[in-house]
């Protein structure tokens, strides 16, 4: 299905990323519904989900289908999961609200600073902190699932959690340098001059 401009195209790596948007409030509702087994619900949801994200990249780029549609669902359907997990997890008493405030400002900063550079025609292209931080979430999310029904798995939920709150920092911190060297926001006017 294509519109006549042809900008976006409902391809099959596109399905992918509207059906791990489609996954999202199913994942909510499990982890916030008390039932037996309710821990291996979540996660293997979660771990579907994460599949279609490395799943639609790989498809993508395979078959040519590098689409605007795309370019613009995969980075909201990744963010929507990874949100919707921790803040989930946080009303389940499994994450400190804080670290969870610090992964999502992390988001919505370096989405902001990538528009900025685009409305100037900069890319601001995903670096391999971006890979390190979607391992170390996928990673923390599923054990502190786990850790709920398996509490020697709570020490290693803790330690990747805190690993996704350094990678966030830190790529966080990447970015906004890599933006204030492309930009040159700071010599300009606030508005036109005066006639």
């Amino acid at each position: 299905m294509e519109t006549p401009r042809g900008n976006l195209k409902l391809n099959l790596p596109n399905a992918l990323s509207l059906f791990r948007i489609f996954l999202v409030p199913f994942l909510v509702v499990v982890l916030l519904t008390k039932f037996e087994g309710r821990e291996i619900v979540a996660l293997a949801i979660f771990l579907i989900a994460t599949a279609t994200d490395f799943l639609d990249g790989y498809l993508a780029r395979r078959r040519g289908q590098i689409t605007k549609l795309g370019t613009l669902l995969d980075p909201i359907a990744d963010k929507l999961l990874i949100s919707a997990a921790f803040i989930s997890l946080v009303e389940v008493g499994l994450v400190p609200a804080w670290m969870v405030v610090v992964v999502v400002a992390r988001e919505f900063a370096v989405t902001g600073l990538r528009s900025i550079a685009a409305s100037d025609g900069i890319v601001i292209a995903s670096s391999a902190w971006g890979k390190t931080k979607m391992v170390t979430q996928i990673t923390a999310i599923s054990l502190l699932i786990l850790s709920e029904r398996f509490p020697w798995l709570d020490v290693p939920a803790k330690i990747a959690l805190w690993a996704v709150v350094a990678v966030a920092i830190g790529s966080g911190t990447e970015y906004f340098a890599r933006f204030l060297a492309r930009i040159d926001w700071l010599d300009r006017p606030l508005r036109p001059p005066e006639p």
